[in-house]
């Protein structure tokens, strides 16, 4: 069972994160923000990431890179999953290293499908 690190300040969007992968088979992990997500990675590894943009302490982007740092998660899908929808944003979640950008609200099914096609 592939395992998923859902990382969101909002209670109510982690749950329907959750709810989502969870129904699909996911095994799912929450964090309430990018400190949370790095304090509870420790030595797990996960087969995908999916974290909000905008949150206290750490942001998406900011823990993008961190994770990209370490080499547990060199090669680890990191979507993004936010109501930013700017390229410069885009752009930045890029540099920084994730794989997707994904613009909230979201689409259970499409989610799935991009999360099918990133996770090997």
């Amino acid at each position: 069972m592939h395992s998923i690190l859902a990382v969101d300040d909002s209670a109510s969007m982690r749950q329907m994160v959750s709810f989502t992968l969870k129904s699909a088979g996911y095994n799912v992990v929450e964090a309430v923000d990018g400190q949370d997500a790095w304090e509870k990675v420790g030595g797990r590894s996960f087969d995908l990431v999916l974290t909000d943009q905008n949150m206290p302490r750490m942001d998406g982007i900011s823990l993008t890179k961190k994770l990209r740092e370490s080499s547990q998660f060199k090669a680890t899908p990191i979507l993004i999953l936010t109501t930013e929808s700017s390229d410069q944003m885009k752009q930045a979640g890029r540099a920084a290293g994730a794989t997707g950008w994904l613009v909230k609200p979201f689409d259970p099914a499409k989610l799935l499908e991009v999360i099918k096609k990133v996770i090997r």
